[in-house]
């Protein structure tokens, strides 16, 4: 799949996931064969005031690349602006505008997928990034429409080509669903009918067999794992053994407590002590499940004051 100019080896991409895709877990999945891995979302009034906090989460290494850069904001003279500082300081392969996500506290400042509501002010902003970045792939992604009396896809759609965007994210669940109920993938077909430029499936891809579920009965350019990919970034590896035909080994608990070491390893280099124990903590809970005595490991690293220790009782395992 091209982006612009930008050549995806394979059509499996590592999806923003806000407090998850930092740079570490980024490399793991990364490793893991991911083709195209973007940044959580990143506040575009955050990036202007030049807040460090902001800026230290648009970081990456050239390892990563091609990579994407998500942004979101309610401003489209704002968001742009963010989207030039990024590309003029930092320089990824994509950036990406968050038309999709649905928390309040984000849609009630008529940020994410608040814009679903407005497609004047989608269609603004979607100019107004692309003019600012014209050397640089802009890419969106978005919900289905913000209930499902307002599915909007198929003008939305129309409305980002128009506007310079390279390729959409669908998330095939709106926005007042949040993650509940089923993603309806039918609507990632009516928005690839719609469209000519790349359209990327997402939601309810935990599996191969949904991988190639959503690939075969949408028609889909690529397909973006989010959930689907937290404490098992082999997903990604996996995929690529079946498109290649090689079989499936299932992953041996020494593997995984490998790349838990690895993963904590990179949060050591990169992180805080005090984030470090926080994030490790919080992935080892979505890594270390189903088998004998996982939970009894989990609790025990819960009570963990510090990184040592909690790697001792992974090498134990």
């Amino acid at each position: 799949m091209i982006i612009g100019d930008i050549n995806i080896k394979n059509p499996i991409i590592l999806a923003p996931m806000a407090g998850v895709t930092d740079l570490p877990f980024r490399t793991v999945c990364k490793e893991m064969g991911a083709s195209l891995v973007y940044t959580e979302f990143v506040s575009s009034d955050g990036i202007v005031r030049e807040n460090l906090k902001t800026l230290d989460m648009l970081k990456f290494n050239d390892f990563e690349r091609p990579i994407g850069i998500q942004i979101f904001g309610n401003d489209p003279n704002i968001v742009s602006k963010s989207a030039k500082y990024i590309v003029d300081n930092y320089n990824p392969d994509i950036i990406d505008i968050n038309f999709g996500c649905p928390v309040p506290k984000i849609t009630k400042r008529g940020a994410g997928s608040a814009a679903l509501k407005d497609l004047k002010i989608m269609k603004k902003m979607a100019e107004k990034v692309v003019k600012a970045v014209p050397k640089t792939p802009v890419t969106v992604k978005m919900r289905s429409g913000w209930d499902k009396e307002n599915i909007i896809i198929s003008e939305a759609g129309k409305i980002l080509e128009e506007s310079g965007i390279k390729a959409i994210t669908l998330h095939a669940r709106t926005s007042k669903q949040l993650y509940r109920g089923k993603a309806d993938w039918s609507l990632i077909t009516k928005l690839k009918n719609s469209v000519n430029i790349p359209i990327i499936g997402n939601g309810d891809v935990l599996s191969v067999e949904d991988y190639h579920n959503m690939k075969n009965t949408t028609g889909c350019d690529a397909i973006m794992i989010g959930r689907g990919a937290l404490g098992k970034p082999w997903i990604f590896r996996d995929i690529i053994h079946s498109l290649s035909g090689n079989k499936i080994i299932e992953i041996s608990l020494n593997e995984i407590i490998s790349i838990c070491l690895k993963h904590i390893a990179l949060l050591e280099k990169y992180k805080s002590n005090i984030a470090c124990i926080n994030l490790s903590k919080k992935h080892i809970n979505y890594y270390l499940k189903s088998f004998k005595n996982s939970s009894l490991y989990r609790k025990e690293m819960m009570l963990c004051s510090n990184i040592d220790d909690i790697k001792k009782i992974l090498e134990s395992i």
